[in-house]
């Protein structure tokens, strides 16, 4: 089954217009995020999707392949159906442009479930909230699901709901790395905006209110997205606490 990552790119972020070209240690975020996907097992191509001469040139000169799009997309996941249009494969997987931190294995691990449940038109990844400031924030979407793994709902409030929050009970935080089908991505595509997906803005909620199932695949990996300037520290700090990591690792394995 040929699969494709594709990194929608644009320039104009309304929080942090230009993040994809803000360099982190000396290297565009754009660049982390490609690398990082470029690591991936299951895929045959990383494509970086922009409406942005700018962040077309600078993926180009580092070696990304790329699409140009249209500018009037409203979301990633056209963006990406443009991409579907030009390149034909079975598989579509969206990853977020702001998460240089972005794991390979997470996204292999979406992309292997998607293989081995054929009939799945939409896969997502999610993780265990593990702190009540986490689950109340809106800034973290929350998701429920059944006793099989598919999505009931999304929401930025506490979900589920607890007079007393509990670190016992079952509560996800979704990661925002979507898996297509083709023909899931095509219909999804062409549905109107939802009622639920305008009242919460989580375009994933477009899915459940026709009907679309969307498996959950459990991760540990915890993503840190670049949103603002601010972000960027946060990510400079875990490169470096990464760095610290992997050196006193080798020192161990020196003195061993």
């Amino acid at each position: 089954m040929k699969s494709v990552i594709v990194i929608p790119a644009r320039y104009g972020a309304t929080r942090f217009p230009g993040k994809s070209l803000a360099r982190i240690q000396g290297r565009p975020m754009i660049q982390w995020v490609w690398e990082a996907a470029s690591r991936s097992r299951f895929t045959e191509q990383v494509v970086i999707a922009t409406d942005d001469d700018r962040i077309a040139d600078t993926a180009a000169k580092f070696g990304a392949d790329v699409v140009m799009t249209k500018k009037s997309h409203r979301s990633g996941t056209d963006r990406m159906a443009e991409v579907a249009d030009k390149i034909s494969a079975q598989l579509y997987v969206n990853v977020q442009g702001d998460e240089p931190l972005l794991s390979a294995s997470a996204v292999d691990d979406l992309i292997r479930a998607m293989m081995e449940s054929p009939r799945v038109p939409i896969g997502t990844l999610a993780h265990r909230i593990e702190s009540e400031t986490e689950w109340r924030s809106p800034e973290v979407v929350k998701v429920v699901c059944n006793r099989h793994n598919e999505a009931l709902y999304f929401s930025r409030s506490p979900l589920p709901f607890q007079r007393t929050f509990h670190s016992q009970t079952k509560c996800l935080r979704h990661v925002g790395i979507y898996a297509f089908r083709a023909r899931a991505l095509a219909d999804f595509v062409a549905l109107k905006p939802s009622p639920l997906e305008i009242a919460e803005s989580l375009e994933q909620l477009r899915a459940l209110e026709n009907g679309m199932v969307i498996q959950l695949i459990e991760t540990k990996y915890r993503c840190l997205g670049v949103d603002t300037p601010a972000d960027l520290a946060r990510v400079e700090t875990a490169l470096r606490q990464q760095a610290r990591t992997r050196t006193t690792r080798k020192t161990r394995k020196r003195k061993s």
